[in-house]
């Protein structure tokens, strides 16, 4: 089930933010960056930051049964000078325990129909240029780089602009 996220589930946030970065982008990012600079106790303030002051719509992947907490994303309207009425998956992370059960590809069609409830019928992700397993997820699900390209400062790495346009 996915619901909208509480201040009370940002440290499980950071937690999932930490971890799946750590699987997602190890031999991409510096392990500085995803083992020293980066950890769920420094993230759970911006998280709680984001959540109180909605930064982001964040949502999370909750069990119904459990109580479990599996992936998350923040999504909200893009704010690239050229996409004026499109709607963004700012970031998505999942629990690797989780990876290829269906969970990422429940998320990104809950921001779809987000963004089609806003009434935009295009949707933008920025993703690293070398995270290939999220390129390959966001092939599969009809998204397809642009062209465009920015240089992510917290990490110093190129991102690359997906996008999926319905009519």
């Amino acid at each position: 089930m996915i619901r909208e996220a509480k201040v009370s589930d940002s440290a499980r946030i950071a937690e999932i933010e930490v971890e799946s970065s750590r699987y997602a982008y190890k031999g991409i990012v510096p392990d500085d960056c995803l083992y020293k600079e980066m950890s769920a106790e420094s993230r759970t303030p911006v998280y709680e930051y984001w959540i109180g002051e909605k930064r982001f719509e964040l949502y999370v992947n909750e069990d119904p049964d459990t109580g479990v907490i599996k992936g998350m994303m923040g999504i909200g309207m893009n704010e690239d000078d050229d996409k004026e009425n499109a709607f963004e998956l700012h970031f998505i992370y999942v629990d690797p325990a989780y990876v290829r059960a269906g969970i990422g590809t429940e998320l990104l069609k809950f921001f779809e129909q987000k963004g089609r409830e806003k009434g935009c019928r295009e949707f933008v992700i920025w993703v690293l240029e070398e995270n290939t397993m999220g390129r390959n997820f966001y092939d599969k699900h009809g998204y397809a780089f642009d062209g465009k390209d920015k240089i992510f400062k917290r990490w110093n790495q190129r991102e690359i602009r997906y996008v999926k346009r319905e009519d």
